[in-house]
């Protein structure tokens, strides 16, 4: 059977650009994943994993405007977006280049033998290893930072595990070119260039993740595609950790208090975030909760000017479009519901923002409406108007899990006074990241950072953004009574690497 081409097309079109590669055949995914497994020693040294990411980032800025040529011409996300992505990309590898150089992620523990201990406690000394080869399943919505040269490439290439990137069909070209100029930045550290290798096409991913070399992955997408490789890397004869991110609707509660203060501004806030990037971010507010009454009105008023203002857009294929298009048509027909904005095909090509609005006392009665606590992919929200703070915990009572959720409160509420707090105790164990008087929209790389949440916004309980997703690809060891010249130079006693340790349970 003749191979399957890969073609690069461009969104603002339809029209297929170049044919980039070939479907990888599952013979082609074995041995890509035999040469990754066999380049696991090149990443042994620590320092050679930092020049690694640090080359690596230079050579992704000096290939910068081919780079965000390429992305642009897939994407139609545009120069001004993708140079942010790109500054983000870099900054990612170089962060987890810092982190490599202080050790922490290590997490390297001695307990001196204890003959008084109750039990006796003997010499043990714990440290983290990497768990080896790990798929990461690239991104649409961020061709850079979710992709190739994504956070969970930076991070599993400083833990030490090789990768191997299933492509987006939406910017084959691009990966390509990332994956290139990975190879020249692995050659330049001195690492074998398997480390990183890119394969193509719906099949090729499905091998991916059920090869028994591979020891974990990565996922950023949709509900149903990440939620059929979580479940195929669970039934393999040994399952592998699925690090996913699947959806998430990222619900933002306005108090009666803050749209009475500044509901012009809220509105213009949330339209701009709901907007952002034709609203392809994973952290769009999807769905608020506003008051009734003049302050919700005023709101509700201040979100449509801002939304008609907003010039249709590009999303990344067409397939997202028809599918937004559809979900939004489904919604808009539910009983109950009202389209102050109307979103839908701004032409051939293109989609127009917008937003829905019921009443609140609707979602909390029955499950009829159970689709507007759905994500919808593209530039739209739907705002619920809430008439009590019951009706407020009824509707947060049914929410799925999120990545963010957010909290519009008055200078009052924020200094403590009302209920913003038992609001905030509501909204937290729904995200991963819960934020007061702010949008979602831009995530901080940052070593306190979480981008995940319960299910379905994420598998795991794991960050995929910041400096403790390193942890995603490493598993713990601890060495028993273990003569010194056996162990590792990271658990020996005179520490020669001279890396942050606790022993016996306080900071060296």
């Amino acid at each position: 059977m003749a191979a399957t081409p890969v073609w690069s097309v461009d969104p603002r079109t339809g029209k297929q650009r170049e044919q980039v590669a070939l479907e990888a055949t599952t013979g082609e995914v074995d041995q890509v994943v035999r040469a990754a497994h066999a380049a696991r020693a090149s990443l042994a040294d620590r320092r050679v994993r930092a020049a690694l990411l640090r080359t690596a980032a230079d050579l992704l800025d000096e290939a910068g405007p081919h780079v965000i040529e390429a992305a642009d011409a897939e994407t139609a996300l545009g120069p001004g977006r993708l140079t942010g992505e790109l500054a983000r990309t870099t900054a990612q590898f170089r962060a987890f280049a810092d982190v490599i150089d202080e050790g922490s992620f290590l997490d390297i523990r001695i307990d001196h033998p204890d003959a008084g201990a109750v039990p006796p406690r003997p010499d043990l000394r714990r440290y983290k290893l990497p768990l080896g080869v790990v798929a990461v399943y690239a991104a649409s919505n961020f061709p850079l930072a979710f992709s190739v040269p994504g956070g969970d490439t930076a991070s599993a290439l400083a833990a030490g595990c090789p990768v191997v990137v299933k492509a987006h069909p939406d910017h084959p070209a691009t990966s390509e070119l990332c994956a290139a100029v990975l190879h020249r930045a692995a050659e330049q550290a001195g690492a074998d260039p398997a480390v990183v290798s890119v394969v193509h096409g719906f099949d090729a991913g499905v091998a991916l993740v059920k090869h028994p070399l591979v020891a974990a992955a990565g996922f950023t997408g949709s509900v149903r595609g990440g939620r059929a490789l979580f479940d195929a890397a669970a039934a393999r004869p040994v399952p592998i950790p699925f690090h996913g991110e699947l959806g998430s609707l990222n619900p933002v509660v306005v108090t009666e208090a803050a749209a009475a203060e500044r509901a012009e501004e809220i509105g213009a806030g949330l339209a701009g975030s709901v907007t952002l990037g034709t609203g392809q971010f994973c952290v769009k507010p999807g769905f608020v909760l506003a008051p009734t009454g003049p302050g919700g009105d005023a709101l509700v008023k201040s979100l449509t000017a801002a939304v008609s203002d907003c010039e249709a857009g590009v999303l990344l294929d067409h397939r997202m479009r028809d599918a937004f298009l559809a979900g939004v048509r489904e919604r808009a027909a539910l009983t109950g519901v009202d389209v102050p904005v109307t979103p839908g095909a701004g032409g051939e090509h293109t989609v127009s923002a917008g937003f829905l609005t019921l009443p609140a006392a609707l979602l909390a009665a029955d499950g009829e409406h159970d689709l507007l606590l759905e994500e919808c992919f593209g530039p739209v929200t739907v705002v619920a108007r809430y008439g009590s703070t019951d009706e407020i915990t009824a509707v947060l009572s049914r929410l799925p899990g999120n990545l963010t959720a957010t909290l519009q409160v008055s200078a009052a509420e924020a200094a403590g006074e009302g209920g913003a707090a038992a609001l905030l105790d509501e909204l937290t164990p729904l995200a991963g990241r819960v934020l007061v008087n702010g949008w979602p929209t831009g995530v901080a790389v940052a070593p306190a950072q979480h981008h995940g949440g319960p299910y379905p916004a994420t598998t795991s309980t794991s960050t995929s953004v910041g400096g403790t997703a390193i942890e995603r690809w490493l598993r713990p060891v601890a060495y028993q009574s273990t003569p010194d010249a056996l162990l590792p130079p990271e658990l020996r006693e005179a520490n020669p690497l001279g890396l942050p340790r606790r022993i016996n349970g306080l900071p060296e």
